[in-house]
């Protein structure tokens, strides 16, 4: 009997065994089917067993996989297989390229706790099926381009805790069994179509911590409800069709640190619970129909940094107790009917950078001490009724960016002491006010400002010739005036429209017209009565000597010319006679293959009017097929000649760089080899290079500030050199000027073959020829000459930096040996906040381009920083770019 029993558990031993390994095997089976199907990097040994060590693979009990990481790997296809993975408590697919469906089968993933796929390209409606994970906490499907309405099923997430479906095409209302969610933390749903109401239920959410509704067609009064509970920390329902008043309610969510309500259409008054919230730092709350007074109590949300209630109907004046707001950043009042002085209490708030209350009727005057707020950057006071002179000590603001204040009753003389404030740059308005006396030269020091308006004002005299001294000009107004004499010759003053000059009796020149004319007929008369004999004499003679110059200067000029169209044409005869002899060249694309001709790629690269751009290693030139087809084509330099005599390495790394598949990398789509020249065969790209955007288009007028798309820009580049990283290979010439960008902006970094063509068998080049463009090389490479990844962080920190600052990598305005890290490093020494560095056309447009460029700083200060080792890598740039974006 004993022997039967024991045998019953032997048998029952032999089939669990038998059992776990038929799951392992299945397992082992559907990550193998996952690989082939999306080609997972760092799977490319699929064939270990031991499957529980591949790459974003965890495993729990008996080798099931409990937990399957494949963000940021640029991942598209079919992800069906995954619901497969019966044990999977954790899936995340996130920041790939992923299109198609949400599979349906994911809601059969019993133990799932987190599902994350944001930020690809998924289409479609988000499934009922997935209202059947029960064991859900974090569902993230933001970033995407699912349409539909928020499905009923999902009412059966009763563990949800966080629930994220933002940047979509989502519509109708949010449901009301969002309220029923007890466990919700976070609910972000911004960017969307939604409309509707917000629930009157969400403040059942005894946990909602954060939530944001930005942008969206939502309606209706912010429910007093979701104040109730007191748990709130972040509340965002900015860009919405909200009306009613803000609940008092909201005085009770002590926690609460970031209010944003603005664009909307809110009324009433602010209530005065709001300085119950001690945690608050941001509180905006610009473009809707609020009215009153602005309460005192906001001086006792300590912690307040960002006050902007711009855009609606406040009146009264600017509390005196706001002077307690020591950590107050940025003070946005402009836009209401405030009145009165500006508050002496103000200057107290040293770390104020920014005060607007234009387009208000203050009627004081500028206090003296106005520069005691040491930070400040931006000072508004334009469209008031401001009285009396502009203080002397205006000179004191040292570190003001963009001083406003036109339109105003000011009186006197424009201070000389403005020409101290050497950051001023964004722009400088006097204008429509009642300033008179001379234009002081002393404004030719401030070589950054880009705008100045001193119009309708009763300014007399000459404009100084000094004010040439203002290099980074751009707009100008001097119209309805008492200015006289000549308009200096200086660009900036000749391209303006002649209506920046009217109205100003005495003055003559450029634009206004083409010389002086008569205006001074009555101070030259003297000089009309010379001798037109002693005239004639003198003009006579220097018609001799210069018809005699003439001549000789044309007979030296046509023997000249008849010799170069005879070296020409021996040229032109030599290039049609012989061409040279292609040792080898293929395309690689299929479909490009009838349409690229060789011959005509070889003769476009002898021709200096097709180049496009030269850098450290190559040569590109636009190359235009007989079929019409347009391709770049990049000729190797000298440096790089030696590969010649290694083809078939050569061939078999263009070959496989070929197929690398990154949307953020220019692949070479064939080549070209005669003599000893190599020509490297890519598709051209309309919109150039990076450096072009930022250093060409930036001067034009039509030139609008777009932080976004740089942003994103800077994003794709970092994307890029991760990959690139990810398969060992090592860019040897990261610049703005190897970004190249598409149709769409979308940037493609170029030159990827470089470093493998160079020496195919290492991953890190070593090479005797300088590696890289001057500004973008890292302080190590002096004394290693190797090309490292930490190194193409240096170089890409560059190029972050010229993104945010839009200055060159190398200028002489930073000084002698000093380039652009080493200009943005050292700005504390020389006085300077970060914000100074950034520029100011974009990061003046709005508080959250500049709060985003600022933490982009912080990442590109931590590039180039100049210990290798504490450089971060490429995909924890990316990471943090992303992060950034997201926020």
């Amino acid at each position: 009997m004993e022997a039967l029993c024991l045998l019953n558990i032997l048998l029952a031993w032999c089939m669990f065994c038998f059992e776990l390994v038929g799951a392992e095997l299945q397992e082992q089976a559907i990550l193998q089917a996952i690989n082939q199907e999306l080609r997972v990097p760092g799977w490319g040994d699929a064939n270990n067993s031991d499957y529980c060590t591949w790459q974003g693979v965890n495993c729990g009990n008996h080798s099931m996989v409990e937990s399957l990481d494949l963000s940021h790997r640029n991942l598209r296809g079919n992800v069906t297989l995954m619901s497969e993975l019966k044990a999977l408590k954790r899936l995340d697919l996130s920041n790939n390229n992923f299109d198609g469906f949400i599979p349906p089968a994911f809601g059969n993933l019993s133990d799932l706790e987190v599902l994350d796929l944001s930020s690809n390209k998924i289409q479609g409606s988000i499934p009922p099926q997935l209202g059947g994970l029960r064991n859900l906490k974090s569902l993230n499907l933001s970033n995407n381009v699912l349409e539909g309405e928020i499905p009923m099923e999902l009412q059966g997430l009763e563990k949800l805790q966080d629930f994220q479906i933002s940047s979509n095409h989502l519509s109708g209302l949010i449901p009301s069994w969002v309220g029923n969610l007890t466990n919700l933390r976070l609910f972000t749903a911004y960017e969307n179509r939604l409309d509707g109401r917000i629930p009157d239920d969400l403040g059942s959410i005894s946990e909602l911590q954060i939530l944001n509704l930005h942008s969206n067609q939502l309606e209706g009064p912010i429910p007093a409800s979701i104040f109730v509970p007191g748990k709130l920390e972040v509340l965002v329902l900015t860009q919405n069709n909200f009306s009613g008043e803000l609940p008092e309610e909201i005085g009770n969510c002590k926690a609460l640190s970031s209010v944003r309500i603005g664009n909307n259409h809110l009324v009433g008054t602010i209530p005065k619970t709001i300085g119950n919230l001690s945690s608050l730092t941001y509180f905006e709350a610009d473009n809707n129909n609020l009215s009153g007074e602005v309460v005192a109590e906001f001086s006792q949300c300590s912690n307040l940094t960002l006050l902007n209630l711009a855009s609606n109907g406040f009146t009264g004046t600017i509390p005196q107790d706001f002077g307690q707001l020591m950590n107050l950043q940025e003070l946005i009042l402009s836009g209401n009917s405030l009145f009165g002085d500006i508050p002496i209490s103000i200057l107290s708030c040293k770390n104020l950078n920014k005060l607007d209350i234009s387009n208000n009727r203050f009627n004081g005057t500028i206090p003296n001490e106005i520069c005691n707020i040491t930070r400040l950057q931006y000072l508004l006071l334009d469209q008031n009724f401001i009285r009396g002179e502009i203080p002397h000590e205006i000179g004191n603001c040292a570190k003001l960016l963009e001083l406003q204040l036109g339109s105003n009753i000011l009186t006197g003389t424009i201070p000389p002491e403005i020409g101290r404030i050497r950051n001023l740059q964004i722009a400088l308005n006097l204008s429509f006010n009642h300033l008179h006396g001379l234009l002081p030269p002393e404004l030719g020091k401030l070589d950054k400002l880009v705008s100045l308006d001193v119009s309708n004002n009763r300014l007399s005299g000459n404009i100084p010739p000094e004010l040439k001294g203002m290099l980074s000009l751009i707009e100008v107004n001097f119209s309805n005036n008492l200015l006289a004499g000549l308009v200096p010759t200086f660009v900036p003053f000749q391209k303006s429209p002649s209506s920046s000059f009217l109205g100003n009796k005495g003055l003559c020149g450029e634009p206004i017209n083409p010389s002086c004319g008569t205006l001074y007929d009555d101070h030259k008369a003297y000089h009309h009565r010379v001798s037109y004999r002693i005239i004639l004499a003198v003009i006579g003679s220097g018609l001799a000597v210069f018809m005699s110059v003439t001549i000789v200067v044309l007979l030296f000029m046509i023997r000249e010319r008849q010799e170069k169209v005879a070296k020409d044409a021996g040229i032109v005869d030599e290039s049609i006679n012989e061409n040279p002899t292609i040792v080898a060249g293929t395309v690689f694309v299929d479909n490009l293959k009838q349409a690229v001709d060789l011959d005509a790629v070889v003769k476009a690269t002898l021709k200096d009017s097709n180049k496009l751009s030269s850098g450290t290693f190559s040569t590109v030139y636009k190359a235009i097929m007989p079929s019409g087809v347009v391709l770049s084509v990049r000729r190797l330099k000298s440096v790089d000649k030696t590969i010649i005599h290694h083809q078939n390495k050569m061939i078999r790394e263009l070959e496989r760089l070929s197929k690398v598949c990154h949307d953020n990398l220019v692949r070479p789509i064939g080549y070209v080899i005669y003599e000893d020249v190599a020509l490297l065969l890519h598709h051209y790209f309309p919109n150039g290079t990076l450096a072009q955007l930022l250093h060409e288009s930036t001067r034009k007028p039509e030139y609008q500030p777009d932080w976004p798309s740089r942003l994103s820009i800077a994003i794709g580049v970092a994307e890029g050199l991760a990959f690139l990283h990810h398969v060992a290979i090592i860019h040897l010439d990261i610049s703005s000027g190897n970004v190249l960008l598409d149709a769409n902006f979308k940037p493609l970094v170029g030159e990827i073959e470089i470093s493998k063509l160079l020496d195919p068998t290492k991953g890190t080049a070593s090479i005797s020829a300088v590696a890289g463009s001057f500004g973008y090389i890292p302080p190590e490479y002096a004394y290693t000459m190797q090309v490292t990844a930490p190194g193409n962080v240096y170089s890409y920190g560059v190029v972050l930096l010229e993104i945010l600052t839009t200055r060159l990598p190398v200028d002489e305005d930073f000084g002698e040996g000093v380039d652009l890290v080493k200009w943005v490093h050292s700005a504390p020494v020389r006085g300077e906040t970060p914000e100074q560095i950034l520029d100011a056309r974009l990061s003046t447009v709005s508080f959250s381009w500049r709060k985003e460029m600022l933490a982009a700083l912080k990442v590109a200060l931590l590039c180039t920083d100049n210990t290798p080792a504490k450089r971060p890598k490429m995909k924890n740039v990316v990471e943090m770019l992303r992060e950034i974006k997201q926020n």
